[in-house]
């Protein structure tokens, strides 16, 4: 597995995506027909806006539907390789949607200052079902920590709900330390929520 930056030439496979119902933010499965449409309107434009380490893309549309400013932000594709595609019972050969595994976004604020209590965390990941259960959520996870280092983090926070185990022990093989229990608020109609921290 690796990461990529987003590009023309991973559109199709991603699209492909979208359109089996897969969403890269798994609290709005909305978002899936949402980046369809952007990438329709403008795919340079959409394409533009994956690496925006200064926030100056379009607004985000957050759980509840309200739409906030865009944080500084880095999106990386995971991409597979011929040993992913086995795995995932595939030939190597196969073409289209079988190469792409999922999406890890970092977002941050300037100069290390606290996250707004709208944004659960400083990473978001979400990976397709067919590529699901073999680790490359941890693997994406820990490509991304020296990022966060290259933009002065001294560490990132991260949530999950209590009930997502698979997601606690993507955090915890990084090195992800407990922090509390926590009321999401109300843009995810105050669900409980654990934090951790990971220091870099």
């Amino acid at each position: 597995m690796q990461l990529v930056r987003p590009a023309a030439v991973h559109l199709l496979d991603y699209t492909a995506a979208l359109r089996l119902g897969w969403s890269p933010i798994s609290t709005r499965p909305q978002a899936a027909q949402e980046e369809l449409l952007a990438i329709k309107a403008d795919a340079s434009d959409y394409l533009r806006w994956m690496d925006d380490p200064e926030g100056q893309g379009p607004p985000i549309t957050l759980a509840d539907g309200q739409q906030a400013s865009r944080l500084p932000t880095l999106r990386r594709w995971l991409w597979a390789d011929d040993a992913d595609l086995l795995h995932a019972g595939a030939h190597p050969a196969t073409p289209g949607w079988r190469r792409f595994i999922g999406v890890i976004s970092l977002r941050w604020m300037p100069g290390n200052a606290p996250l707004p209590p709208h944004v659960l965390g400083h990473v978001g990941y979400a990976i397709v079902p067919w590529h699901a259960g073999r680790g490359h959520a941890s693997a994406a996870l820990a490509a991304v920590l020296p990022l966060a280092r290259a933009q002065g983090l001294d560490r990132i926070e991260l949530t999950t709900d209590p009930e997502n185990l698979a997601s606690q022990r993507v955090i915890t093989r990084n090195g992800g330390v407990f922090v509390e229990h926590f009321n999401k608020g109300a843009t995810c109609g105050h669900q409980p929520g654990l934090r951790y921290n990971i220091w870099l």
